[in-house]
């Protein structure tokens, strides 16, 4: 008997039951899904992460406000503004280390161009926050050193507030917008990053306090709400931490043993570890989804073993006629896999549907890998193989004489 012809046997076999069958193989079927999805929901969270990262840009530490003392009383973080544009400046002259650094205010305001309108991000910051970012333009140019010091009414918007505000075809550059009331010039286009990071509208530092955030009761003339500074190198991140932290708790007279009014942080340290985690519990889940193919396995075995005792007659027919064990041995274990096989395809039929019906509903980003439908499909396999062998080397030691003796 081929290979060939032991599957056409165990397809028709099969056939003559196929409730039977497909309730076999339905821990196979839900195995392979689970597989299929837990990678598709994990890959396409480590590539939005992937995707963040690259935004932040290569080599930046982030400077926010931390702890702040008044009366005795610790008060929330953040809720008092403890940079300063003299800490940015301080930064740059006196860690080496550091090649570019910025400090910036953020907040929320409508952004109107003739009859459209978006409410998005306004950012007040200089020229360095986009050096800093590796953030390139996708037209116009950066701010001018007189509208950075003399409070400039230009602006430069991110990818989503340009299509936003402007039609397909039309060109921002020279255009006026409105930001509460104050028109204002777009002098520049912001390459795509993420789509978190593209709803955004930059302008000078010193615009932004005089003219939008400024009123602020936490902003003064000199203060900022963070500082994003480049370091020259990957392995100069821990040094120029370190330094950072000793210079600003020089600069706004910590006390010994209080904690710091400031955070020095590297967001992609923290995003790369948070990817780990991702990995780590997608790891999880798949072993307890392998959980399914196990006990599917083990319903194949038991119905192939039932199946083998349905058929004892039968096997000694092929016996008596010429059959050999390893002709009644393949029969059983195509069967077996033929199961698995098409479990597995079923499996990642659904585990693909699933997975995309997930990310439309819950808004998730998922990544469909050829390498995890690979590998489920070899579980499935493996499954076929390991738990059939039994029930088909048991069929292959029937006596053909005891066999056409049972009813």
């Amino acid at each position: 008997m081929t290979m060939l012809q032991g599957f056409q046997i165990a397809l028709h076999a099969l056939r003559l039951n196929p409730l039977r069958s497909f309730l076999t193989m339905l821990g196979i079927v839900i195995g392979v899904a689970s597989i299929v999805t837990v990678f598709a929901i994990g890959a396409g969270a480590q590539l939005r992460l992937q995707e963040q990262i690259r935004s932040i840009g290569a080599n930046v530490l982030m400077i926010i406000p931390g702890a702040v003392y008044q009366g005795g009383v610790r008060l929330k973080d953040g809720s008092k503004l403890t940079m300063t544009e003299s800490d940015v400046q301080a930064i740059l002259e006196q860690i080496p280390e550091v090649q570019a650094a910025a400090g910036s205010i953020a907040g929320t305001a409508q952004v109107i161009h003739e009859g459209k309108n978006w409410n998005t991000t306004i950012n007040g910051t200089t020229t360095a926050h986009f050096m800093v970012r590796d953030w390139q333009l996708a037209a116009g140019r950066y701010f001018s050193g007189p509208e950075e010091a003399g409070a400039g009414k230009v602006v430069i918007l991110g990818s989503t507030v340009a299509r936003e505000l402007f039609a397909a075809g039309d060109d921002p550059i020279g255009a006026q917008i409105r930001i509460m009331k104050v028109p204002l010039e777009v002098v520049g286009v912001l390459d795509r990053k993420d789509p978190a990071q593209d709803d955004v509208a930059f302008v000078p530092l010193t615009t932004a306090k005089l003219r939008f955030l400024g009123s602020a009761s936490n902003i003064n003339r000199d203060s900022v709400a963070y500082i994003i500074a480049k370091v020259a190198g990957d392995g100069q991140m821990a040094g120029a931490r370190s330094e950072i932290e000793n210079l600003l708790r020089q600069r706004h007279r910590v006390p010994a043993g209080q904690e710091d009014d400031f955070k020095v942080q590297d967001p992609a340290a923290a995003m790369e570890a948070q990817q780990g985690a991702i990995r780590t519990v997608a790891l999880l889940l798949v072993a307890i989804a392998s959980v399914s193919l196990l006990v599917g396995g083990i319903s194949i075995m038991n119905v192939m073993i039932v199946s083998v005792t349905e058929r004892t007659r039968e096997i000694g027919i092929r016996r008596a006629l010429g059959g050999r064990m390893r002709d009644i041995r393949l029969q059983f274990l195509c069967e077996a896999l033929v199961l698995c096989l098409l479990g597995g395809a079923i499996g990642v039929a659904g585990g693909v549907t699933l997975s995309m019906t997930v990310a439309r509903m819950a808004g998730w980003v998922t990544s469909i890998d050829g390498q995890a439908i690979a590998l489920a499909l070899v579980f499935s396999i493996a499954t076929g193989l390991i738990f059939g062998f039994y029930p088909a080397h048991k069929a292959s030691r029937l006596s053909p004489i005891e066999a056409l003796k049972t009813e």
